[in-house]
């Protein structure tokens, strides 16, 4: 398990520089064997150190790229691929451990596909005011068409200008359709905001 201070969403990249001997030793395990770990969010505490509490859903890290600096450090590349939940943890030595249970969402009910265009058009909405105030965020035209519905509200949250505990609200979401509405309140409320601060308010 890799504690850190922001949230892994399924579909989104995540680059990694492993300076830490404990996640150092982590990576050389997984790159032995099946090379994927956990990634939670750190809900106290430090990433650097151990001793930080930890929020018990997570997500699935596959490493697509790894490469061993001189120093023994490592610079990864890696892709979320799944949710899960932290059954236990266990004794985090040599590095932090836990039992897993993976977490898929229910079958789609029907109808998420015109809802996830609808919540991709106020993410463009969004981006597009938050770049006028000269925002550092991703490009409106990043927001592309939804081809897959069950992985469409994560890629969607991965643009979005929230905060990791808001990622960490989406992740945890019981399904699809639950993922969009939030993600919809979400976006509307930042919009709100950034439409207020550009015209003054």
């Amino acid at each position: 398990m890799f504690p850190l201070g922001t949230v892994l969403l399924p579909g989104a990249f995540l680059p990694l520089h492993v300076f830490e001997p404990r996640y150092r030793a982590l990576v050389h395990d997984c790159l032995a064997g099946t090379p994927e770990f956990g990634v939670v969010l750190i809900e106290r505490g430090h990433e650097v150190g151990g001793g930080d509490s930890r929020f018990p859903v997570g997500c699935v890290a596959r490493i697509v790229e790894a490469g061993e600096l001189p120093d023994g450090r490592f610079a990864l590349a890696t892709v979320g691929d799944r949710r899960i939940r932290i059954d236990q943890w266990l004794p985090d030595e040599p590095y932090p451990r836990a039992d897993v249970s993976d977490w898929p969402d229910p079958e789609p009910e029907g109808g998420e596909e015109a809802r996830c265009d609808a919540v991709a058009a106020e993410l463009r909405r969004v981006l597009a005011l938050a770049a006028e105030l000269g925002e550092q965020v991703a490009p409106a035209a990043a927001v592309e068409a939804v081809e897959d519905v069950a992985r469409a509200p994560f890629q969607l949250a991965a643009l979005a200008p929230v905060g990791p505990l808001d990622r960490l609200a989406l992740l945890a979401a019981p399904s699809v359709a639950a993922r969009l509405d939030l993600l919809a309140t979400m976006l509307t409320d930042v919009g709100d905001v950034l439409a207020s601060r550009l015209a003054g308010g």
